[in-house]
């Protein structure tokens, strides 16, 4: 992030006084995940370029991935780029690769260091050599790490997760690998990028959207959603806390009668 990018974030950022207590741990999400939508409005509303909107996400990202390393969440998911997102303007798609390479670059050592496992969730291929090569790096890295999984979802979408997942159970079976009788839940979340993690148990999208907008669509079958109205770059600390204590007040029955 450049000097003045992080100059305008923290002159428009609003600080709240105070602090709201963390839930306990017992109430709080196993995994997070973050439709982080908003960065490009948030940019023009303050007569700024889309794409210092999107260098003022990358502060906003950074703020809560130490968050939730301090809170204890097991896994925070994130959709930094979807399939969709191809199709923006060009500069824009440009902006962004180098953003990419550049949050990575300047990110790694202290990630690495607070023991972050870096997950990509997407097709890496067609991906830019010095975009791709940053990812793979960053995953090699932090492969042994036990602390907080960050995927981080980049040429993503939730349809296309679920079809390479069909695909490859149907090749299975045709290698005589598993058998009809046998694809059940499990076998399907085992081909799933987030292989080995818990379920979503919290969605949060910013900027007041509301839709999924394709991501992790298995995933998030019984997550807890919170739309918010902030944009992406105004999301920080004492607003994920609030949304934890929502998080914490509301009743997950799966689909079972309330019991007393």
């Amino acid at each position: 992030m450049t000097n003045d990018a992080l100059k305008i974030l923290r002159f428009f950022r609003k600080k709240g006084k105070g602090e709201m207590e963390v839930p306990p741990l017992e109430k709080r999400p196993r995994h997070i995940a973050f439709i982080m939508d908003g960065n490009g409005r948030w940019a023009q509303k303050r007569s700024l370029p889309r794409s210092a909107g999107h260098a003022a996400g990358t502060e906003a990202l950074r703020e809560i991935i130490r968050a939730c390393d301090e809170f204890k969440i097991e896994v925070m998911s994130i959709y930094a780029f979807s399939t969709e997102n191809w199709n923006r303007p060009q500069e824009e798609v440009n902006a962004l690769m180098k953003l990419i390479t550049k949050y990575f670059l300047s990110e790694i050592d202290e990630l690495h260091e607070k023991g972050v496992r870096i997950k990509i969730l997407g097709e890496l291929d067609r991906f830019p050599g010095e975009q791709k090569l940053a990812l793979q790096n960053a995953m090699e890295r932090t492969k042994n790490n036990q602390g907080l999984k960050l995927n981080i979802a980049l040429n993503y979408g939730g349809r296309a997760e679920i079809v390479r997942a069909v695909k490859s159970i149907s090749q299975k079976c045709i290698n005589g690998e598993m058998k009809i009788e046998n694809i059940d839940y499990d076998a399907v979340s085992r081909e799933m990028y987030t292989m080995g993690d818990p379920d979503v148990d919290l969605l949060i999208r910013t900027s007041g959207d509301m839709r999924l907008s394709n991501f992790l669509l298995w995933q998030t079958w019984y997550a807890e959603i919170i739309f918010n109205p902030i944009y992406w770059p105004d999301y920080n600390r004492q607003t994920l806390i609030k949304d934890l204590n929502e998080y914490a007040m509301r009743d997950r029955r799966f689909g079972r009668v309330k019991t007393k």
